[in-house]
């Protein structure tokens, strides 16, 4: 392991004035990772107002597969900004809006008819997503899974599971919505083991009929194929079909929820492709927009054409930038092979990962898939009680030293990986050399532990 340098005056003397101006003109609300000021970006580096360079591991929140600025994107956005640069589509219609539309629509799993709303944000992709769903079968209930987090307008929040800081307060929410345990296999729900479970987290769904909510009066089932807030949750590969056997059985359909997860980010361009299943409803966004803001819902034609002429919409989604920076960001992903890159980087990541499953005590597990990588943190790894402090000091060390990252998980424990995926191999070493500095320094003194297993 290299010596890893402290960086000087993190936060530096620019980024503590723009903090206290933040302070006296913006709500307390929206939360920093960090407490360092942007000033420019490339790539998967940032510099900061001081002049201190950073490896980005967060990506603007998974915003950003196709890195910082990518030059294709802002040629995109520059042609475009010289043609129009706002043209409501709900009052004169537009070229980009169809393009992207048509290239979701070929991209997305299912060689049925598929239609694509464009809207501004995951929770807006989300919220009409159930809407579409309950028009569609004039069904009112929606199922969605502990852990989960789906956005944070009033339906979104409803089917987010994390109570503080995301529920608490915000309270009542819209009614029939209906939470089972997600398939979180370091933590049963079921005190059960995989696979001699048989897969109860599954199959809970049937008995959820019974016990819960009616079959007849549920629209759709919600998830996120990969688990994002909630800590980079994996499935076992065997989970969605049978959910999905579970909803078709039902006459449910099935919304996977790929707004942190799809558009590359798995080695997949949506995640759920990595378990053959083909989805009623896909929602899609973050690195969708390249670096813009937009959202995509992506359906069966028949399923997406339920809702009336004037039922779905919005002033600002699909904005003419917005996809053209989409259709650069497709193109990158895929001339510049970003699926493999993906592969490439959570093979790397699962590789060291499993050392430090070795090294460090407070290292509880290591999981992901492809580029969606993370590491579970707990202080004991006999009780796996979580260690939600040593994982705020590993992500300060992580910023001190010139790496951004970013927590998740129900508990606060788990460090998640969104590295762009143009980083360099040094860039992903360096980034590395930095986590694995900073799990020395957070972990208390214990011999390695034995008989560990990997999610990966």
């Amino acid at each position: 392991m290299k010596s890893i340098q402290l960086r000087t005056e993190i936060p530096g003397p620019n980024s503590i004035a723009l903090m206290r101006r933040r302070e006296a003109a913006v709500p307390r609300g929206p939360y920093h990772a960090t407490p360092v000021f942007a000033a420019r970006s490339e790539g998967a580096m940032i510099e900061d107002v001081d002049g201190n360079k950073f490896l980005d591991f967060a990506g603007g929140i998974g915003c950003l597969n196709t890195g910082h600025r990518p030059a294709q994107i802002e040629d995109a956005i520059r042609r475009q900004l010289e043609k129009y640069l706002h043209l409501c589509f709900s009052v004169t219609p537009y070229e980009g809006y169809v393009a992207v539309a048509e290239r979701m629509n070929a991209l997305a799993p299912g060689k049925f008819a598929k239609k694509t709303l464009l809207v501004n944000s995951g929770a807006e992709a989300v919220e009409n997503a159930v809407k579409i769903a309950r028009a569609y079968t004039k069904r009112p209930a929606i199922i969605a899974f502990n852990d989960a987090f789906h956005g944070r307008t009033l339906m979104a929040l409803s089917l987010t599971s994390k109570t503080h800081p995301y529920k608490a307060g915000f309270e009542p929410f819209p009614g029939d919505v209906y939470r089972l345990p997600y398939a979180y296999c370091y933590r049963c729900s079921y005190g059960l083991t995989y696979p001699s479970c048989e897969l109860a987290c599954a199959t809970a769904l049937e008995d959820a009929f019974k016990r819960i909510v009616a079959a007849e009066s549920v629209a759709a089932v919600i998830a996120e194929p990969v688990l994002g807030e909630g800590g980079f949750i994996v499935p076992p590969k065997e989970y969605y079909s049978v959910l999905q056997e579970i909803c078709r059985k039902y006459g449910i359909l099935f919304i996977a929820d790929e707004v942190q997860s799809g558009i590359g980010r798995t080695g997949k361009f949506f995640a759920i492709e990595h378990y053959g299943v083909e989805p009623d409803i896909i929602t899609s966004a973050k690195s969708l927009g390249g670096g813009l803001p937009l959202a995509a819902v992506t359906g069966r034609a028949e399923v997406m054409d339920a809702a009336g002429v004037g039922g779905l919409g919005g002033t600002f989604g699909g904005n003419p930038a917005a996809c053209a920076a989409a259709l650069a960001a497709i193109e990158i992903i895929e001339k510049d092979h970003l699926l493999a890159r993906s592969t490439q980087l959570g093979r790397k990541f699962e590789e060291r990962g499993k050392n430090w499953m070795k090294q460090f005590q407070v290292v509880g597990e290591v999981r992901g898939l492809g580029g969606m990588c993370a590491i579970e943190l707990v202080k004991n790894p006999a009780t796996r009680e979580p260690a939600g402090e040593e994982t705020k000091k590993l992500a300060q060390y992580c910023y001190e030293h010139g790496l951004i990252t970013i927590t998740a998980g129900t508990y606060g424990n788990v460090m998640r990986i969104l590295v762009p995926l143009v980083v360099t191999d040094s860039q992903f070493e360096e980034g590395l050399e930095v986590l694995e500095s900073g799990l020395a320094h957070v972990s208390a003194t214990a011999p390695p532990k034995q008989l560990v297993t990997s999610n990966l």
